[in-house]
């Protein structure tokens, strides 16, 4: 399964290139993104560890069954699943984007003095 979760990274879509280039090194929200993930027998293309968040970006070749089940298992498994189709990331990054970070938690925020 390690294998195939570096070929999957070697050979990611441009919608998955595009995507990670915003999530990656923290870069997005503060939040630590990891990509082509194992989750169980699934491969997830992105997972917020943290925030138990699994984005996938979705092709033409995508089943609605497998994907169902798939969904069913991860959000078993206690994680939010967001998808979103290649179309979307590629035409609009921005809307995408602001999703996601809806999807994630607010951090605290720190103790405000009364000085």
């Amino acid at each position: 399964m390690r294998d195939r979760s570096r070929s999957l990274r070697s050979n990611s879509t441009d919608a998955e290139r595009k995507l990670w280039q915003q999530l990656r090194n923290r870069n997005f929200a503060g939040a630590k993104f990891r990509r082509q993930v194992q989750i169980g027998s699934y491969i997830v293309d992105f997972l917020c560890p943290a925030a138990r968040i699994v984005v996938e970006v979705d092709g033409g070749q995508h089943s609605r069954e497998a994907d169902a089940a798939r969904t069913s298992f991860l959000e078993e498994q206690g994680f939010c699943v967001i998808r979103f189709w290649n179309n979307d990331v590629l035409q609009n990054l921005e809307g995408v984007l602001k999703l996601i970070e809806e999807a994630l938690p607010t951090p605290p925020h720190p103790a405000q003095s009364d000085d």
